[in-house]
């Protein structure tokens, strides 16, 4: 009988590794921004296309980590929103 893969060791998170935010083990790719795409209307499978060293578990799994945290993941999306807004602002008015 053939051995299942343990799909709770794709997602991992390290607080030297960006900032913590949940990721795909062994990457920098985090679930927000695998989350973002999916929310632009991309498919799993578009996703793969966009990150090919991801295997379609891992994008899964990704999107499933996000749907049982979807609190967490949401707030995290809406830092990085905030954080944007500000770097752009701040750029126009000429502080870069």
């Amino acid at each position: 009988m053939a051995t299942g893969i343990d799909i709770s060791e794709f997602i991992v998170a390290s607080p030297d590794i960006c900032n913590s935010r949940p990721r795909i083990a062994g990457t920098r790719i985090t679930i927000q921004s695998l989350v973002m795409d999916h929310k632009t209307g991309m498919s799993a499978e578009a996703i793969a296309k966009e990150y090919p060293q991801l295997s379609l578990a891992q994008i899964y799994s990704a999107l499933a980590y996000y749907h049982a945290n979807k609190e967490q993941i949401e707030a995290d999306i809406d830092a990085y929103r905030a954080d944007c807004e500000d770097w752009e602002s701040r750029y126009r008015a000429g502080e870069f």
